[in-house]
């Protein structure tokens, strides 16, 4: 171990004290960090407008530049899903089942805290906050990595943290920011056994997969958004097409984007032009030869349009960006089979007014969160009310979907006796 040896040892020691501390305790400290955010706005944004304007001399995609940048209606929502933490009951502590042996051995199942985490990530300054809170309410310390990308603003909000926590006496050392921006950083975190309990990547796949591939703590992963969005004939169009809007152009680099859509052969031909009107000279088009067919037989398309040829790349890439592929299939059987091919087990919906078919897609389809008649977007735990969210986890084991609170939480059991023996 290197440079950060020290750090964790000390995490792990504020984290001892900080799971023996009670709701009224941690919510003192996130109460006090609130206030901090809010009176360290200005030095917050200045330093942000640093990282924007040194990732625009860059060149960063303006898409990635929307995901760094941070303003007051961002911060407002940072201090916001702050609050929505600290209302949150405690999850730690609560009794999830109990029962007594027939030797009168009494069992409980109980919550407590994961421990001491890592989280690397790319350049969302919001998640400093967002991970700082969750592991703070859920009795954990936490080392934050983000991106250098992001560098001044994770100063900027982590020195606000420390400054509040202290402030109240609140377990300040139970969070500590990496901030070297050295690769060698992150090989050191990822070897941090026995001082780091779980770590959990938030970004794109090159970074997803560096952890997961070099880590030799438990791992956490969060998922690239290779989404879709599947239209069926007995859909309500005019609706549909606000549904493919929103999730694709509100946030088009949020992993919870729409990449693909797809249509059924029976819906093509009037859904396919009134989804290309509304985003002509927004999004670029990539089509299958079907889809392509459609649109130039069609009436009424804008000459903004851009449509480009799709490849089979195209049906695994997660753009990010103001793009998106359409595919034309004959099934919802095909529908399927696409998105479970080619899906990243994140978020998929169908547009439907077929119960059957709803439900059918629900149960087939591999992702964490399966929509009917909604946009993707919601996937985030925020929307899902709770308040903040660690990443989406799109892996099955200990935590799937957005991660909140009892993503931070593992089990134990206490027995009780008078004295029994096994014989």
């Amino acid at each position: 171990m290197g440079n950060l040896t020290g750090v964790f040892t000390i995490l792990r020691e504020a984290q001892k004290q900080l799971a023996l501390a009670g709701r009224k305790e941690k919510d003192e400290g996130l109460q006090a960090v609130m206030n901090a955010i809010d009176e360290d706005r200005e030095a917050i944004l200045a330093a942000n407008k640093q990282d924007v304007e040194r990732a625009r001399a860059s060149g960063m995609k303006e898409a990635l530049v929307d995901r760094l940048a941070l303003n007051d209606k961002r911060i407002n929502e940072m201090i916001a899903g702050v609050e929505v933490v600290l209302r949150q009951e405690d999850p730690i502590g609560r009794v999830l089942d109990g029962w007594t042996l027939p030797n009168g051995l009494f069992i409980e199942k109980v919550t407590v805290p994961l421990g001491t985490c890592a989280i690397i990530y790319e350049s969302r300054p919001n998640v400093t906050v967002d991970a700082f809170c969750l592991a703070y309410k859920a009795g954990c310390s936490i080392l934050l990595r983000g991106s250098s990308a992001a560098l001044e603003s994770n100063r900027a909000l982590v020195a606000s943290i420390r400054r509040a926590l202290a402030s109240v006496n609140r377990f300040p050392d139970t969070v500590a920011l990496a901030d070297s921006g050295s690769r060698d950083e992150v090989d050191e975190i990822l070897s941090a056994r026995g001082l780091v309990d779980v770590v959990i990547p938030r970004g794109g796949r090159d970074l997803i997969r560096r952890v997961v591939d070099n880590a030799r703590v438990p791992v956490i992963e969060t998922g690239e958004g290779n989404c879709h969005i599947y239209v069926e004939p007995s859909a309500d169009f005019q609706n549909a097409v606000d549904i493919v809007e929103n999730a694709k152009i509100q946030k088009p680099g949020a992993c919870n984007a729409v990449e693909t859509l797809l249509v059924h052969r029976d819906a093509a031909e009037v859904f396919i032009p009134l989804v290309a009107q509304r985003l002509a000279g927004r999004v670029l088009l990539r089509c299958c030869d079907r889809s392509r067919a459609v649109l130039e037989k069609a009436q009424n398309i804008p000459s903004s349009l851009k449509i480009e040829p799709a490849t089979e790349a195209d049906w695994a890439t997660e753009y990010l960006d103001y793009i998106l592929a359409v595919k034309v299939v004959d099934s919802l059987d095909e529908a399927i089979t696409h998105i479970n091919r080619y899906g990243t087990k994140h978020s998929e919906a169908i547009l439907t007014n077929d119960l059957a078919a709803s439900q059918e897609f629900e149960k087939r389809v591999d992702a964490a969160c399966a929509y009917t008649n909604a946009s993707i977007r919601f996937t985030d735990g925020g929307q899902f009310g709770f308040g903040a969210e660690l990443g989406i986890s799109t892996q099955k084991f200990h935590a799937r979907g957005p991660m909140g609170l009892e993503a931070l939480t593992t089990i134990k059991y206490r027995v009780r006796g008078t004295g029994q023996i096994r014989e």
